[in-house]
């Protein structure tokens, strides 16, 4: 991308660039644009579930309602290159260190132990059934919804905790730094989004995803002192999760 590109084009690649496998030009490297890009988090979690519904329309005609939401689940997990999924692993294997140098350490091992085994599986065995569950008529809604709040949830992750390293990492590239213009703009088009998409539904899922923010926010700061990477990407994989199951509850 030319470097004569507006500022808020070049902020919204670095945004796809991130959290996506999807080929979006190359920008320049610069310290303060993961900070500046997480305004645009939520739009790309909009086009992720926008494909991920169309995915799912094309294939229904076709196949069960469990074989679809398998393939639909098989994208998620490829677009995103397994981003959220491998932060999930590492925080849940982190949680059975006994403080929080050697929670730290194990966040950067490399290697997943049977912690992270078992949440990646419940992971993905909740998404899967959850998507085979939703109702159909609103099957689009949750989906949309679900990944506009799940990667909404890294914003005030980012804009209230410190980070809990000082060295270089993704966390501490945003902890902090995430400025209140990127809180309220990508809070607001969050927040309309899901009420275009839910209506009055859409009262539930933004709670669930508000909650989720704040419990694990506090469970960061009392294991870690902060957030890491890997934090924002276990919160996200929570916060999808819960917002399927608000389209899934039976009152």
């Amino acid at each position: 991308m030319s470097l004569r590109a507006p500022r808020f084009a070049v902020d919204m690649a670095v945004a796809f660039q991130f959290l996506t496998r999807l080929p979006i030009p190359q920008v320049p490297f610069a310290p303060d644009g993961l900070a500046r890009a997480v305004k645009f988090f939520p739009l790309v979690g909009l086009v992720i579930g926008a494909g991920a519904a169309l995915l799912q329309k094309v294939l229904s005609p076709h196949l069960s309602r469990p074989a679809a939401a398998l393939v639909v689940l098989l994208y998620l997990v490829l677009i995103t290159g397994c981003l959220h999924e491998d932060g999930l692993a590492d925080v849940a294997d982190s949680l059975g260190g006994w403080n929080p140098e050697q929670r730290l350490a194990i966040l950067r091992d490399s290697h997943i132990g049977s912690y992270g085994t078992a949440a990646l599986a419940l992971s993905l065995l909740s998404r899967g059934v959850l998507l085979a569950e939703l109702p159909l008529e609103r099957f689009t809604a949750y989906l949309v919804s679900a990944h506009v709040l799940s990667r909404w949830s890294v914003l005030p992750l980012s804009y209230y905790l410190p980070p809990a390293r000082d060295s270089e990492g993704q966390g501490a590239r945003i902890a902090r730094l995430t400025s209140t213009f990127s809180l309220i703009a990508g809070s607001a088009f969050t927040i309309v989004t899901v009420v275009v998409v839910l209506r009055r539904a859409a009262i539930a899922p933004v709670l669930a995803a508000i909650v989720v923010s704040l419990l694990s926010s506090v469970l960061y700061l009392r294991k870690f002192g902060g957030v890491t990477g890997d934090c924002f990407g276990a919160t996200t994989q929570i916060t999808e999760i819960a917002v399927y199951l608000c389209g899934v509850w039976k009152p």
